[in-house]
């Protein structure tokens, strides 16, 4: 199980209420965990990543044991915590203003 934050915007489009929890298979990479979100709530398809390239959207940051993990690989592994649901992963809304 796999706890994950989805922002305020992404929790109304899914129609979830507070954390979302996922099933992910081992090893628990952040493509896995974005494959299951949108497989579980298929209104977020194309919100998150970009449905050909895979790349997360601009404005999205992801988020776990206090690391920004928006950059790292979706196939690389992600933090044993998470991988446990002691952690959740964050998707949060990146902050732009002028």
């Amino acid at each position: 199980m796999i706890r994950v934050e989805l922002p305020a915007h992404l929790r109304t489009l899914a129609q979830a209420q507070g954390e979302v929890h996922l099933e992910v298979e081992a090893p628990v990479t952040i493509g896995r965990v974005l494959d299951a979100l949108e497989q579980r709530y298929p209104a977020l398809r194309g919100t998150v990543r970009d449905q050909t390239t895979k790349q997360r959207r601009p404005f999205l940051r992801f988020f776990a044991c206090e690391q920004d993990l928006s950059h790292i690989a979706q196939d690389a592994t992600l933090p044993a915590a998470v991988a446990h649901a002691s952690e959740p992963l964050i998707i949060l809304g990146a902050v732009a203003g002028g």
